[in-house]
């Protein structure tokens, strides 16, 4: 029977209400550490990495009213689910009171829950991470704002300084705010964790600001340390092959096997813009894809993802991090289209993994629905895109064949351009000038002709007219399974997304008649009903969530 202890009190902060007035807007915040005339706070309903120190002269207590309104939406954020409920439970309450000897458990309340070891240390894992142990950090020529905790080890000097545990003398739980047991052993599941940055200030002196490299990702607390390390460091391009390169964009695949520092150096730096991944320092499992750009001397890291070796569950990536200074620049599209990618040449239908930060599901909803309209895009077309005529001499042709014949490249946000015409070539790949014999082979992909959808579902229903015209519509009758295979989605995401998207909206009988209740919209959906998606339909949410081509060419992938 596992071992139970005693809760301890979780909350990492001041359970009271402030308001804090922020560029002439007040907001609702918790307090999780007072350090001279500053606070640092904790907006309410928000991501903590927005988390940050305010002078303590703008902070007031909220009133009845103001408390009230805070605590409704707490509630309806636990709604959502486990990870917003996570978020809004470790900011709340005061931290436990130290003294407990090293080992041990401090029973104070005699009415909290037994809990296992291992949930106690969940708790604990959770008040740690709390704060970020960094205010910046200086990554080549970029000064960062880092976003969470990252548990990157204590030197020497910090570990004199803030007593951390050692095998001769653990030190008193009096170093770790809001823990009650400081021993290594009973830490054993998260001394990772513990061992980065328990005594370091969060204020915004010196000891607040990381030195990284932004060639090897060795980090340093002094600036000066970091100079010196900068100036010898040979390193032009992570350590592993080129997979992806297209311009002066190369992903690189490193294998965290063989290159273990490096990959534990990079996770650590990624754990500063990533809150719910806790690879750290075993990496042998996973390879990381690095996206650089480079110039005549070397390649700048713009992001990476990881993804597990074998993934029992056919996850194609388990963390993903694009750096704050090239975040909205399709760089992380980039890097999702890649990890699908080499799902399908693997065979499996990946997905990312569980659970998904609000950045990310952000992210993934807009490949997963750019994914779909460009497919019914090229699905409901009579014509090839591009292609604005075919003209057929003698026997009636069958315009399905254009499909193949035609080599013409798939614009995929509508627009419509030459082939002939030169495009101003820019660095990386927008504008960039591709090959003719690409357009035949990305056609072909994105065209494939073997596919059920296209062999045996789809269908052209031409009705003629009275003045010897014709007018031709493409018809496909198929199930969601078939459009996710199509497409190389997971069904739950595919139907996630056109729900999000609005396209489950409309539906009709097989026969083609309303259903009885006159609201198909409302209600459990009848067996009978079926989704109705039009070219119109497919138009409007394109236009509406601005989908666009590609980020990446297919013609330029090096497996």
């Amino acid at each position: 029977m596992p071992k139970t202890l005693q809760a301890p009190d979780s909350h990492a902060g001041d359970s009271e209400v402030f308001v804090v007035n922020k560029n002439g807007v007040e907001q609702q915040v918790h307090i999780l550490e007072r350090q001279g005339e500053d606070v640092y706070v904790h907006y309410v309903n928000t991501d903590k990495r927005l988390d940050e120190w305010v002078p303590a002269r703008d902070v007031r207590p909220a009133g009845d009213h103001e408390v009230d309104m805070a605590s409704n939406g707490t509630s309806r954020k636990r709604k959502r689910g486990p990870v917003e409920a996570e978020g809004s439970t470790r900011r709340s309450g005061s931290p436990s009171q130290p003294g407990a000897d090293a080992g041990s458990v401090k029973l104070e309340d005699t009415g909290t829950a037994a809990i296992t070891e291992e949930e106690y240390d969940i708790q604990h894992h959770k008040q740690i991470t709390a704060k970020r142990n960094f205010d910046k950090v200086i990554f080549g020529r970029w000064q960062i704002k880092t976003w969470y905790f990252s548990p990157y080890p204590l030197t020497e000097a910090e570990s004199d300084e803030t007593g951390t545990p050692s095998a001769q003398a653990p030190h008193s739980a009096s170093k770790i705010p809001g823990v009650s047991r400081s021993s290594i052993r009973s830490h054993g599941r998260t001394s990772d964790l513990l061992a980065g940055g328990l005594g370091r200030t969060h204020g915004t002196g010196q000891n607040s600001t990381l030195w990284v490299c932004d060639r090897c990702f060795k980090y340093m607390a002094e600036g000066l340390s970091w100079e010196l390390h900068v100036k010898k460091c040979t390193r032009r391009s992570p350590p592993g092959r080129k997979v992806y390169q297209r311009g002066a964009h190369i992903i690189w695949e490193v294998d965290g096997a063989k290159e273990k520092l490096y990959c534990q150096n990079l996770s650590l730096f990624g754990k500063l813009f990533i809150d719910i991944k806790t690879l750290f320092f075993d990496c042998d499992n996973f390879l990381f894809y690095i996206l650089t750009d480079a110039d005549s001397q070397r390649d700048h890291v713009l992001g990476f993802f990881s993804k597990e070796k074998l993934s029992y569950d056919d996850y194609n990536l388990a963390c993903i991090v694009v750096l704050p200074p090239y975040q909205k620049k399709g760089y992380g599209m980039l890097l999702i289209e890649f990890s699908y990618e080499l799902s399908r040449r693997a065979g499996k239908i990946g997905t990312p993994e569980r659970p998904l930060s609000d950045l990310g599901l952000r992210s993934y909803l807009t490949y997963w629905i750019s994914t779909l309209i460009r497919f019914f895009r090229r699905l409901l077309s009579v014509l090839p895109p591009d292609t604005a005529q075919v003209v057929t001499t003698g026997a009636v042709g069958d315009v399905t064949d254009a499909f193949v014949q035609s080599p013409s490249r798939d614009t995929e946000d509508g627009s419509t351009f030459s082939r002939n015409k030169r495009r101003k070539s820019t660095k990386g790949w927008d504008g960039e000038e591709i090959p003719a014999s690409a357009f035949a082979m990305r056609t072909a992909q994105m065209n494939d002709t073997n596919d059920p959808m296209w062999t045996s579902l789809r269908a052209l229903e031409t009705t003629a007219h009275p003045d010897g015209s014709a007018t031709t519509h493409v018809v496909v009758r198929c199930t969601l399974a078939d459009i996710a295979r199509a497409t190389n989605l997971r069904v739950e995401d595919a139907a996630f997304a056109l729900n999000e998207c609005g396209l489950l909206v409309r539906r009709r009988k097989d026969d083609g008649t309303p259903p009885s209740n006159g609201n198909s919209s409302q209600g459990e959906i009848e067996a009978e009903d079926v989704i109705v998606v039009t070219r119109e339909m497919v138009e409007a949410v394109a236009k509406e969530r601005d989908v666009k081509r590609m980020c990446m060419d297919l013609a330029h992938v090096l497996l």
